[in-house]
């Protein structure tokens, strides 16, 4: 069973996180957007989020992949509500 934190926003936020997951890719924000049937706006702002939570990692400007803290979510095996935002 999943963790999900105050500061997530369901579906979307599993969504996001599953597709990168199964694809074990490094995927765009449109290409993201187009899997999950969302706009391309509203899975930038949560790529940002969840990337700031540790999440996902931002490879490179435009590109994202899973976080082993992102994998461990998804398995059940961390709570979100303990993660608190990274800064650089």
């Amino acid at each position: 069973m999943r963790h999900p934190a105050s500061w997530m926003q369901l579906p979307i936020d599993d969504r996001i996180l599953e597709i990168l997951d199964s694809s074990e890719l490094i995927l765009s924000p449109a290409v993201i957007a187009l899997n999950i049937e969302k706009s391309r706006s509203e899975v930038n702002r949560r790529l940002s989020i969840l990337v700031e939570y540790g999440l996902l990692t931002r490879v490179k400007r435009g590109y994202y992949e899973i976080a082993p803290d992102g994998e461990a979510y998804l398995r059940g095996d961390l709570d979100a509500s303990t993660l608190s935002e990274q800064t650089d």
